[in-house]
């Protein structure tokens, strides 16, 4: 079933402290995180640092060199035009698209994990099991017919010799 921390299953209030519910085995599972790890969330959102790359300021992108260099007024509006457009359409884009996007790799990923667990570790299993037999089967195949081959052409061409004429 699914409660509220705190209540007996009474919904009321603003939702504070998370939503739980009871997996198959009867543990407590936390379904949305408490305010207090939504807050710790908020603030970073992204603690592994694996999108620092976009992290891109104003002077990095529009660079003036000391030579040449507008107006302060122009560079001022420049600059204030450059990180609202950014923010307010990463908004908008995240506001229209997010949901949907997360959804989508969600299932995606789902389906990459399933195929993992379910398709190619079994048959990575198999072969590694399988592999023993596999070598001697080729190391046997090898020894009786490509590396006589091999000598026999050796032999012919030890007996070649280059001279300066």
């Amino acid at each position: 079933g699914i409660e509220r921390e705190g209540g007996m299953g009474m919904e009321t209030g603003a939702l504070e402290s998370g939503l739980r519910f009871e997996d198959d085995f009867g543990k407590a599972a936390r379904l949305l995180p408490g305010r207090e790890e939504r807050e710790e969330r908020e603030q970073h959102r992204d603690p592994r640092g694996i999108n620092t790359q976009l992290q891109v300021p104003f002077e990095d992108v529009i660079a003036e060199p000391a030579d040449t260099q507008s107006l302060d007024s122009i560079w001022i509006c420049s600059y204030v035009s450059f990180e609202c457009i950014k923010l307010v359409l990463y908004k908008v884009l995240t506001l229209v698209l997010a949901i949907p996007l997360a959804f989508v790799f969600g299932i995606l990923f789902a389906i990459i994990t399933y195929i993992h667990i379910w398709f190619l570790m079994p048959i990575v299993k198999t072969f590694m099991i399988m592999q023993p037999t596999f070598s001697i089967i080729w190391k046997t195949l090898m020894d009786a017919f490509i590396s006589p081959l091999y000598q026999s052409m050796g032999f012919s061409a030890a007996n070649i010799r280059f001279a300066r004429v």
